[in-house]
């Protein structure tokens, strides 16, 4: 019996940030790519500036600032990246991006939205600094906000959950996600690096059904480099 998957969706496929999305593998972060990090502005210990001036350093080609539920620190980050720019730096692309917290399957999970426009009104509930409660909780009702302001929906650390990733991600595909973090330090260490086995899992999953792979630090401290 062959089992038939969702495939990705044409405006996902189409994406700008799809194109960066479809090169990642399990050496891209933290040194090229990370679409997962936090800063003062939400849980991070980071300043906005700093985290920039980190991404620049490190060599970082493109990015994305995920704080909880707001989007405070990205005009910030591209301030001061351009700053760096007009030094003569070279700095890494900044895409929009911010986490939601959602229910899917009844679980609370974190969904990355990446690509996105920020100031489009369907993602307005989503970016007041904390948690939506009732009907705009399900992950459905995420999912549609997204797309709606032109982003992409991504699974944050599928295997975090107190359901399977091998679950979670069925339905994450079932629901139309466009793709899931396959790419996470599930150790928590000081030097990030992906843990083996659980995220080539993730990977493998996301590749069999045709969907993006991400990768980030989920950075909550001093070094952009490290959980």
């Amino acid at each position: 019996m062959v089992t038939s998957f969702p495939q990705l969706r044409d405006e996902a496929a189409n994406h700008p940030l799809a194109r960066v999305l479809r090169t990642v593998s399990a050496d891209s972060c933290p040194g090229r790519l990370n679409f997962h990090c936090h800063t003062t502005c939400s849980d991070g210990s980071l300043h906005p500036r700093e985290l920039a001036r980190q991404a620049a350093a490190i060599g970082l080609e493109h990015f994305a600032v995920t704080d909880h539920h707001t989007m405070e620190a990205c005009p910030q980050v591209q301030a001061a990246l351009n700053e760096l720019a007009s030094e003569g730096v070279t700095v890494p692309t900044l895409w929009s991006g911010v986490e939601i917290s959602c229910l899917l399957e009844g679980c609370l999970v974190h969904v990355l939205a990446l690509g996105f426009n920020p100031d489009h009104p369907a993602l307005a509930i989503y970016l007041r600094g904390e948690a939506v409660v009732g009907p705009a909780l399900r992950s459905e009702a995420v999912v549609a906000a997204i797309r709606a302001a032109g982003g992409l929906a991504l699974l944050a650390h599928p295997a975090r959950y107190r359901l399977s990733h091998q679950r979670l991600l069925t339905a994450a595909a079932a629901q139309g996600f466009d793709g899931a973090e396959a790419w996470y330090d599930y150790a928590m260490q000081g030097c990030w690096a992906p843990t083996p086995l659980v995220c080539e899992a993730i990977a493998g999953a996301l590749a069999e059904r045709g969907l993006l792979q991400s990768c980030g630090t989920d950075t909550h401290g001093l070094e952009l480099r490290g959980r």
